[in-house]
């Protein structure tokens, strides 16, 4: 039983180390694209401050370039964002189901031990019992042993008593 909880908690953490990977993850996503918008502001500022019209244009078509790439990029970045949150949605159902189990299974435990102490101390109890009838019964043994052992050592008396009358006669 133990090693059954030893192990779900190992699961359990080893699902929190990921939950917990996939939210650094999203936080790293998200710091990305405030650096790139950041960036993108500054590349504007530039594109308006310069002067030449042809610098400009290039600048802008670089730009849209950049975009296009950015947006291709943001819609990929999204789908893996989309299938994280998913992931993780599966995640903390699974892991709140698995939570719900192990409560059911360690009360269940519990109450088994519960019955399983009660158990033990009846079981107690009567070789309680039996160990003072036993201990009663074992000194009328030896009362009795000591009576029949007398009452040998009398005949034994008796006996050579006897003899000797016997022989007197």
């Amino acid at each position: 039983m133990e090693a059954d909880v030893s192990e779900m908690r190992n699961e359990l953490q080893s699902r929190d180390g990921l939950w917990r990977r996939i939210q650094l993850e999203c936080q790293q996503l998200h710091t990305e694209l405030l650096k790139i918008k950041e960036y993108k502001d500054k590349q504007e500022i530039q594109i308006k401050h310069q002067s030449s019209c042809v610098q400009l244009t290039e600048q802008l078509e670089n730009k849209n370039t950049e975009l296009l790439l950015f947006a291709e990029s943001q819609e990929h970045q999204e789908e893996e964002l989309n299938k994280i949150r998913n992931h993780v949605y599966r995640e903390e159902q699974s892991h709140c189901s698995e939570q719900e189990r192990m409560k059911t299974e360690i009360s269940d435990l519990t109450e088994e031990l519960h019955q399983k102490e009660i158990t033990i101390a009846t079981i107690m109890e009567k070789a309680s019992l039996l160990e003072r009838q036993l201990k009663m019964e074992l000194e009328a043994k030896h009362k009795l042993l000591t009576e029949q052992q007398l009452l040998e050592f009398r005949y034994q008396v008796i006996k050579s008593e006897n003899t000797h009358l016997k022989e007197m006669v």
